[in-house]
């Protein structure tokens, strides 16, 4: 019982580490732009599809993966320079409803030129599971857990060590007094948008070899991306991470110890206990304005 405990966390860890990112850049892009982008788990989608095709092409891993990740950042900033930042003086309801039909019309149009039939990708680490502690953890498990902490020690760099970062963390605290200070809103926002969909085509890339390059697979691994953000509190960095992490482990544990058909309804439960208990989440303050 104790290994397989041992092996659903460390699992969860590693899914812990994929929704971490992907809620990190729902925390950016909410923060610079002040809406909910329900299309990042499409970026996800871009990365995985176009580095499983490229690879499928006879093109190395590594350049397939760097071009899924790119196109992802390539089309995050062009939907936000052509749809989402003509519409910036709407209301956050409609900027939603922007989001959710951008998110279909890539769905869409990824199932266009891929078609339904699921591609993958290699490991990127090969070889035999690894025993730690009684449990027996894939490589690749090793890799994303591993790129995950790379990254956010990447972000922390750049948010506090860099002056482009510094000048997107202070529009991330306080949009108008930033623009008091002569940081570009329309600069800015586009930054926050090409780097959540960076984080979520390094998503694409390192899940598509455990599970699957499809056209519809960001709308799950979106949805939960959004839940860790808000268990996080939806306006922290840190507490997105936070969020991604227990989720992964809460969700590995329910599958395994109860039912794996729990697994996609344990992140909603999650959301709605925080909801009730504490609204703000872990790392939010209370605020008289609902989101």
């Amino acid at each position: 019982m104790g290994a397989d405990v041992m092996q659903l966390i460390f699992s969860g860890l590693a899914v812990g580490g994929i929704y971490a990112l992907i809620a990190v850049g729902f925390v950016t892009i909410y923060n610079v732009n002040g809406m909910i982008n329900f299309a990042q788990g499409e970026f996800v989608m871009v990365g995985g599809m176009v580095a499983a095709s490229m690879v499928s092409g006879g093109s190395p891993l590594w350049v397939a993966a760097l071009t899924g990740i790119a196109m992802s950042a390539i089309i995050g900033a062009i939907i936000h320079r052509v749809i989402l930042y003509p519409a910036r003086f709407s209301t956050e309801v409609v900027l939603i409803i922007i989001t959710i039909g951008v998110s279909t019309t890539l769905r869409g149009i990824a199932l266009l030129i891929w078609g339904s039939t699921p591609k993958t990708l290699p490991p990127i680490l090969e070889g035999k599971p690894v025993a730690v502690l009684n449990a027996v953890i894939p490589r690749q498990d090793f890799f994303i857990v591993g790129i995950a902490m790379i990254l956010m020690i990447v972000l922390f760099i750049f948010f506090n060590k860099t002056m482009l970062g510094s000048a997107l963390r202070a529009s991330m605290m306080n949009r108008e007094v930033s623009r008091l200070m002569g940081i570009s809103p329309k600069l800015m926002g586009m930054l926050s948008f090409i780097l959540g969909a960076l984080l979520a085509g390094v998503v694409g890339v390192i899940v598509t070899p455990i599970s699957l390059a499809t056209y519809n697979m960001g709308l799950m691994i979106g949805l939960k991306g959004f839940v860790a953000a808000v268990i996080g509190g939806l306006v922290s960095v840190p507490g997105a991470v936070i969020g991604g992490v227990l989720l992964g482990v809460f969700e590995s544990l329910g599958a395994g110890l109860i039912s794996s058909g729990y697994k996609d309804a344990t992140a909603f439960i999650i959301l709605l206990i925080v909801l009730v208990i504490r609204p703000q989440g872990l790392l939010g303050s209370r605020s008289g304005k609902r989101v």
